[in-house]
């Protein structure tokens, strides 16, 4: 295994609160540290013995628009954005208590987890991250849609995406691509919020889910452009994408290094192509430079 730097977790408790998008249920996030080696772990505070899910891979069950995770029939659902705050700012261990399976909408991006996870301070442990190169081009084909990941240099991970509803729509084709690290992460990913069609919308309620949600609480595209909003940035649709993506490779549980590239891909493709990753990555030999 290599590593270029240590672990790390929060210094104290934070907390978020809010309700959830698909079933409008309030629901309290706190987060915890945790000790080397815990990984993130979700803890349904409101369930009998209180069980534990590790924020995994293997844990990933397949839902329409989001990512959830289940564990002898425990569910956390809605993670991305949470996973994407604690994968981005690299804190490694932590435990996230939660009152509800669905987690908070808040605003439609990861912003309120960071502000809260920054509040609380992040912290140094003992003991090397596990890192995995990519070492060959690794590609995923799912219909109009691809990612894939190449050998990158050093131990930076660069990751692009390639978001095109076609020449019709409100929302344009749209290109954004970055060197992740916690700066850029938190400065330009983390604002971007979740969106979608006013048609997609309409349908939703239609099924009975999303009545709490309103406009304001995310991205929702007429003809003319968002309702009832404004944009943050005037491709933030596109840095959203890259946003979900930081969350869904986040469970992969390592850092990894390599060139990310993803073509109209979502939650299943970034899923499939970290199982892949996590069985054909390299894992070098550990490098040392605990305090």
């Amino acid at each position: 295994m290599f590593s270029l730097r240590n672990q790390q977790t929060i210094a104290a408790p934070a907390a978020v609160e809010g309700f959830g998008y698909w079933n409008g249920q309030d629901v309290r996030v706190e987060f915890r540290p945790a000790p080397v080696g815990t990984g993130i772990v979700f803890v349904r505070e409101d369930l009998p013995h209180q069980p534990r899910i590790p924020a995994r891979l293997e844990y990933r069950i397949e839902q329409p628009r989001r990512s959830t995770l289940e564990r002898d029939g425990a569910r956390v659902e809605m993670v991305e954005h949470i996973m994407a705050a604690l994968g981005g700012l690299q804190i490694d261990n932590c435990e996230v208590r939660v009152t509800a399976a669905e987690m908070p909408g808040c605003d439609g991006s990861s912003l309120p987890f960071v502000q809260a996870l920054l509040r609380a301070g992040v912290v140094e442990q003992s003991a090397p991250r596990v890192i995995r190169k990519v070492t060959t081009v690794v590609r995923i084909d799912e219909e109009a849609a691809w990612f894939e990941a190449r050998p990158g240099t050093g131990g930076e991970l660069f990751i692009r995406y390639l978001l095109d509803y076609g020449p019709r729509g409100p929302i344009g084709r749209q290109s954004f691509g970055l060197l992740l690290t916690p700066e850029s992460f938190r400065k330009e990913l983390a604002p971007c919020r979740t969106f979608m069609l006013k048609s997609e919308a309409d349908q939703l309620l239609a099924m009975g889910l999303g009545r709490r949600t309103n406009p304001k609480d995310l991205l929702v595209f007429g003809e003319d452009g968002p309702i009832d909003n404004r944009l943050r940035f005037p491709d933030e649709c596109v840095r959203h994408k890259l946003l979900d993506m930081v969350g869904d490779l986040a469970l992969c549980g390592c850092d990894l290094v390599g060139r990310f590239c993803a073509y109209r891909g979502g939650h299943r493709i970034n899923a499939r192509l970290g199982t892949v990753l996590l069985q054909t990555a390299a894992e070098t030999q550990r490098m040392r430079h605990c305090a």
